[in-house]
């Protein structure tokens, strides 16, 4: 398995890289976050059918909706690609609902989100910079001062709650779609409890049969593409 090539055909050389994200009210895809940073709208299409079938077999999304990643949510925003795509995730049978800002993705208002590996993986960098500031401004709020610190203590069951719920240990590994195989990639710092559950993940793809469908899913775009040229 792999990307369409320019011609339509199917690149046995491409992956792509899916990762589950917090979101409010629980856990959404991006898809792809870092494999491919040159890309056609017809593999922004298959990224979309696979993170499709990785959000019902893995996240237990029984309908899961799709947003393609743009500067705005009116069609015909984004670059070249963005408006290219636009069209062939509009007629791909699957629950779209437009472009999206990231701000749509992590409201929760949309379960896959679909964009390049390029901007996928600044997205990615941008917001563990970020939450990695944030915490260091909040550590730094909660030891200035006596009631600070005393205020840190009472809330320590809700910091550990929010912690829980951000911690990269809680989702495993990541899976690099696109291959003839099921393949995580977990984090190089991992600790034990991330190695279970990425475990625990993998078993759960293996369990649902989660390469099967993809193939599925592939093949059922191949089809469509090749009766419409």
């Amino acid at each position: 398995m792999g990307c369409f090539d320019s011609d339509g055909f199917v690149a046995s050389n491409a992956r792509v890289f899916c990762l589950a994200f917090p979101v409010h009210g629980g856990r959404g895809i991006a898809i792809d976050v870092g494999a491919n940073t040159e890309c056609r709208p017809a593999h922004l299409l298959q990224f979309a059918g696979m993170g499709v079938i990785y959000s019902k077999t893995v996240l237990g999304r029984p309908e899961p909706s799709v947003g393609l990643l743009s500067t705005g949510e009116e069609e015909g925003k984004g670059n070249q690609l963005v408006k290219d795509t636009f069209p062939l995730l509009a007629g791909s049978g699957l629950r779209f609902i437009g472009n999206v800002e990231a701000k749509e993705f992590f409201g929760g208002h949309v379960d896959v989100l679909v964009t390049d590996g390029f901007t996928g993986n600044v997205m990615l960098k941008s917001i563990e910079a970020g939450a990695k500031l944030v915490t260091e401004y909040l550590s730094q709020e909660l030891r200035s001062s006596t009631r600070s610190m005393l205020g840190a203590l009472l809330a320590r069951p809700a910091f550990a709650g929010v912690r829980r719920r951000v911690d990269p240990a809680e989702y495993g590994a990541a899976p690099l779609l696109g291959v003839d195989g099921l393949v995580f990639i977990g984090h190089g710092r991992s600790d034990g409890r991330a190695l279970f559950n990425a475990i625990r993940v993998a078993k759960q793809a293996a369990s649902t049969n989660l390469l099967e469908s993809i193939r599925t899913a592939i093949g059922q775009q191949l089809e469509s593409l090749a009766a419409e040229s």
